[in-house]
């Protein structure tokens, strides 16, 4: 069953155009969204989210139209865009007291379990985190209301490798407990290590959209690898 359906969206800018962009994103699955930096991954995110107007298109969370469902579905999603800043010295504590009143399903036994699988200190303020820990954070107010789809924007930009790792071993967990996973990204050793499906945007299009399996082997040349099919694909000037 599809956790998001997308169809045909279309948003238009003085110099670029998201141009019917569909895909879906399946239960349970964990999806790369990859293009080049200005390809279109985060206006994309935030026309599914309804963040920013589209000049036409669907979008649906578990069947549902965002559009006339959209108090139910947030309540029911988790987003995330990048290490977001927070007063750098209010206790993690505090700003989870403020967040949590804007969910009714919020729940605090939850909260708790990814406390300890990200192992945070809620004592301490974010100005005491790192990069990696700062991430698990956002992770945990995105998840901690029952969130059945989590979406994400370039979630491992900036981050050492060994950060990275955590968060993609975490990311194959929440997997294990049914989540779904849309995450952009223009790392390509992400995609190798967790993702079951490839969304591949280049200049507002659609190029690709299916299981990382049939993605290699759809653009694969001699022993390529994913990183170097992705290379070529953005050298080639034509669609």
């Amino acid at each position: 069953m599809n956790a998001i359906e997308i169809k045909n969206l279309t948003k238009e800018y003085k110099t670029f155009i998201l141009d019917n962009v569909s895909f879906n994103v399946e239960e349970g699955h964990i999806v790369g969204f990859i293009g080049r930096n200005g390809a279109g991954k985060t206006t994309t995110i935030k026309s599914i989210l309804n963040i920013v107007k589209t000049k036409h298109g669907d979008v649906k969370f578990f069947g549902l139209d965002l559009k006339n469902n959209e108090n139910i579905i947030k309540n029911q999603i988790g987003y995330s865009s990048g290490t977001t800043n927070y007063y750098p010295r209010k206790k993690l504590i505090d700003i989870i007291n403020v967040t949590k009143k804007f969910y009714k399903n919020w729940d605090d036994n939850l909260m708790n379990e990814y406390k300890e699988l990200f192992q945070l200190d809620f004592s301490k303020t974010p100005s005491e985190l790192s990069e990696g820990m700062k991430v698990k954070f956002n992770l945990l107010l995105a998840l901690s209301h029952h969130a059945k789809v989590l979406i994400l924007d370039e979630p491992t930009s900036g981050l050492d490798p060994f950060s990275r790792d955590e968060i993609l071993e975490i990311f194959i967990e929440l997997k294990k407990r049914g989540t779904a996973i849309l995450f952009s990204t223009h790392i390509t050793s992400d995609l190798e290590k967790c993702a079951d499906d490839i969304v591949y945007i280049r200049k507002g299009k659609i190029i690709g959209a299916c299981s990382k399996v049939d993605f290699i082997k759809k653009y694969k040349k001699d022993n390529e690898t994913l990183e170097s099919i992705i290379l070529r694909l953005e050298r080639d000037k034509h669609d």
